[in-house]
């Protein structure tokens, strides 16, 4: 075994990351290789793919390339990066392009960033390259712009824990003069890649996509460093506004503002935050909160809620958590006179938030003096150093006041007021400042006011119960209230608790959340590190869902450990929690346990329809098969048994009823297996479209040939504009339409082809005189297997099953309506090109 001094450090990996093909990341890689063999570090090409960019293979001159490695695969023989090979040179740095790249069957890994791990583990530095478009995360985005789905993909986290990312940015008018000139593909392949991938509008949105995506990991890099640091102090690297909201009218003024203020620089962050206050201050209607979370949503900014015992002291620790470069909040309702006695949350956020900006918004309730209820628990912070102000001060200055009108002012009056300034204490301050109060009245009445004065001695046993029962009643009273005080807290701190868990419950009932989604919930709520959600396996811990800097990848990494289930627990990092809160965690346990279990159910339901409908098309399938295959097989069997048998005498009139015979049956079973062969590539979704500008010219008529004259009518006018299709898909769409109103028209009439223009679509009508289809059957007429009335007719009932399906996949829509007079008339609408731009 190795030392673990001894073992290899592991190599760090740089990325090429590129917008698009043709922006140079191969080259810069190139390029980087020169400048390290330049400094003497040994540098090996394990695999570059130059493309037939003569730029880029010229600078692999001077430069160690590995050979290939040569892979047979299907009778076929494919190169790959020789990872044995490489490892056995050891070199310093490896370049190895196209990161991921999926390797011929038959190859070590899958995938190429695979192969790169292994590099990485021998201690090898890697440089690679990659697109934006092949990242995992940014795939669905990426096909919603260019119409292209990537099929080669690799992690975010793969590209996310390289040590170095190094953005190769191309302007799009660049690249597409790059791309004219013939430097990023051979000339026959120019023409349709301007016209389609490497349209302005595609390339400007993948640029956008990559400086984004980018800019978060760079966003990752700076949290990560203020943490290792322990930079307390947020660092203005990137607009984040804070709204803070308390449900209250203002709240949309503010968000407003919020929402312009970050839309002044690019890139700027919205973040809503709203307190669930412990500490009596009267929380907003659900209702309300619930509108504020929709509207800023709605301006692209995201809602975070928090639990806080002091609703400043939250909103301050969540905008440095944040990273955020300013708060915005409103002007207090409260009337000035109540400011003057305590500060608006405004007035103490601005003074506690540091170098963060605070922007102080007015409104048309600012100073209202609207009620607000006032602190509540008599143990704050506050109200604790008042009531031992008074408890000290209050009785020395109440002895000497009642000194000086000694005459008019007797005993019993003087205990009376000595008890009220105890219940004053009591109610500021609390229980003890009350008892320490109580005592120093009891003292001082005994010394001043008690017979004989001057001593520490009472002569009369009526003074001595007053005073006693003066002690015992300063005391109950101070209870009482310190007792009100605790329990107005904890009623205010379970509101907060109710409040938080019926937004977990009511965004799990219907099916918002995710677990990712209440882990992010949960740090949010208790202002934590990181929370992580972790599964045990047969190796250890599994990642589940993460949120936050740095989780803890096992419990032992945690400060709290709460328990999901037997097999799930999440663990916390920032703080340990108090026992108070122990309550709220047990329940957003539970909501993740839900969570889990409902996406268990939805993903058992979801292979439980997948199975049923290949279950029901098989099951379809072998039912039609027995007849609608075997007829025609039959057919043309008989007509080439009477062809060949030297037993028949046949005419040349028999001859040609028998070919004749031959070939419709010929052409029957040609359709049933196009039919059969076009749903299951439909259905495995393999269907992958050729979209361009093209004219009806060009598809309609190739849809009616092969139809005796008089069959089919044609109208389509020569200068309808281009739609924008795949001509051979929708030629498809258009010959099934056509045999089916064929199949159905009475004898002897036509089947109308038309098109024209309707808005920005054309629509391409089919129309027959059939029998129609009643109004209850249409919305199943082009489900598989479907044929009118389920027991006439021929064929599997395919036709408008695979119509529909690829009408789906070239951008158009199947629609059907009644022909007037009798009839079906089936639509076919197809965008415009001009449209699709």
């Amino acid at each position: 075994m190795t030392p673990a001094g001894d073992r290899p450090r592991r190599g760090r990996l740089t990325v090429y990351l590129g917008a698009a093909p043709g922006v140079g990341k191969t080259y810069a890689m190139l390029d980087e290789a020169h400048r390290r063999l330049s400094r003497g570090t040994d540098v090996v090409v394990g695999l570059v793919e130059d493309h037939g960019r003569l730029a880029t293979a010229a600078l692999l001159d001077g430069l160690e390339v590995l050979p290939r490695r040569t892979v047979g695969h299907r009778g076929s023989e494919f190169t790959e990066l020789d990872v044995p090979a490489l490892l056995a040179r050891a070199p310093q740095v490896a370049m190895v392009d196209e990161l991921a790249h999926t390797n011929v069957p038959g190859s070590t890994h899958a995938k190429r960033w695979q192969d790169v791990h292994d590099l990485l583990a021998a201690g090898i530095d890697v440089v690679t390259t990659v697109n934006v478009q092949h990242l995992e995360s940014l795939n669905d985005d990426v096909e919603a712009i260019t119409g292209v789905k990537q099929r080669e993909t690799v992690p975010d986290h793969v590209v996310r824990d390289a040590d170095q990312i190094q953005l190769v940015d191309l302007a799009p008018e660049a690249l597409r003069r790059r791309l004219a000139h013939g430097n990023v593909y051979r000339s026959e392949q120019i023409d349709a890649s301007l016209a389609q991938y490497f349209r302005v509008g595609n390339l400007t949105a993948l640029r956008e996509l990559a400086l984004l995506w980018l800019a978060d990991r760079v966003d990752d890099a700076l949290t990560t460093y203020r943490r290792d640091h322990r930079i307390e102090s947020p660092w203005p690297a990137r607009e984040r506004v804070v709204v803070a909201v308390t449900g209250g009218p203002e709240g949309d003024t503010l968000l407003r503002r919020g929402a312009r203020i970050a839309q002044r620089a690019a890139g700027s962050e919205l973040l809503a935050v709203h307190v669930l206050a412990t500490d009596g201050l009267p929380s907003a209607p659900p209702a309300r909160i619930e509108e504020q979370r929709a509207l800023v949503e709605s301006l692209g900014g995201t809602f975070h809620t928090v639990i806080g015992e002091d609703v400043p002291t939250a909103v301050v620790d969540f905008a440095r958590g944040v990273n955020a470069t300013m708060v915005v909040v409103g002007v207090s309702r409260r009337s000035r006179w109540r400011e003057a006695v305590r500060e608006s949350n405004g007035t103490e956020i601005a003074r506690r938030a540091g170098m963060i900006d605070v922007h102080l918004v007015t409104h048309d309730r600012a100073r209202a003096g609207s009620r607000r209820i006032g602190r509540g628990s008599a143990l704050s912070g506050t109200r604790r150093i008042a009531g031992w102000v008074v408890a000290l001060l209050g009785p020395v200055l109440l002895t000497l006041v009642l000194t000086g009108s000694r005459d008019v002012v007797s005993l019993p009056t003087e205990l009376m007021l000595f008890l009220a300034l105890t219940v004053l204490v009591a109610l500021v301050g609390g229980l003890w400042p009350a008892i320490v109060s109580a005592v120093v009245g009891f003292v001082l009445l005994n010394w001043f006011f008690t017979l004989p004065t001057g001593q520490l001695t009472i002569a009369e046993p009526e003074n001595a119960l007053a005073l006693g029962v003066f002690v015992l009643v300063a005391a109950g009273v101070a209870s009482v209230v310190d007792l009100a005080a605790r329990r107005t807290t904890e009623a205010f701190r379970a509101r907060a608790e109710a409040s938080a868990l019926a937004a977990i419950s009511r965004s799990v009932l219907s099916g918002e959340d995710t677990a990712a989604a209440l882990v992010a919930r949960l740090r949010e709520t208790f202002t934590l590190e990181a929370v992580s959600l972790l599964a045990r396996v047969a190796t250890g811990w599994e990642v589940l869902a993460t949120d936050g800097a740095d989780p803890a990848r096992d419990p032992g990494a945690a400060q709290v450990v709460l328990a999901v289930d037997d097999e799930r627990v999440l663990a916390l990092t920032g703080r340990v929690l108090p026992a108070s809160d122990r309550r709220v965690l047990e329940a957003f346990a539970s909501q993740v346990g839900i969570v889990l279990e409902q996406e268990r159910l939805r993903a058992q339901a979801e292979q439980a329809r997948v199975l049923g409908e290949a279950d029901a098309t098989r099951t379809a399938l072998l039912a039609a098969v027995s007849h609608d295959l075997r007829t025609p097989l039959a057919t043309i069997r008989a007509s080439v048994d009477g062809l060949t048998s030297t037993d028949l005498d046949l005419d040349d009139a028999d001859r040609a009823a028998l070919v004749g015979t031959l070939e419709e049956s010929t052409s029957r079973l040609e359709r049933l297996i196009d039919n059969l062969l076009d749903l299951s590539r439909l259905q495995t979704g393999s269907v992958r479209p050729v979209l361009r500008a093209t004219s009806l010219d060009e598809i309609v008529p190739f849809a009616i040939e092969g139809y005796p004259p008089g069959a089919v009518v044609l109208d389509v006018p020569d200068d309808l504009p281009l739609v924008h299709t795949d001509p051979g898909l929708l030629e498809r769409v258009v010959a099934n339409l056509v045999s089916n109103a064929v199949r159905h028209a009475q004898a002897g009439s036509a089947v109308v082809v038309a098109s024209a223009v309707v808005g920005d679509d054309v629509v391409v009508r089919v129309v027959d005189d059939g029998p129609g289809v009643p109004d209850d059957v249409k919305e199943h007429l082009f489900a598989a297997f479907q044929r009118l009335g389920d027991t006439t007719g021929t064929g599997l009932g395919l036709g408008l099953a695979v119509a529909d399906g690829l009408a789906t996949a070239v951008g158009a829509e199947l629609s059907v309506e009644d022909t007037p007079g009798g009839g079906l008339t089936m639509l076919v609408t197809v965008p415009l090109a001009e449209r699709a731009r």
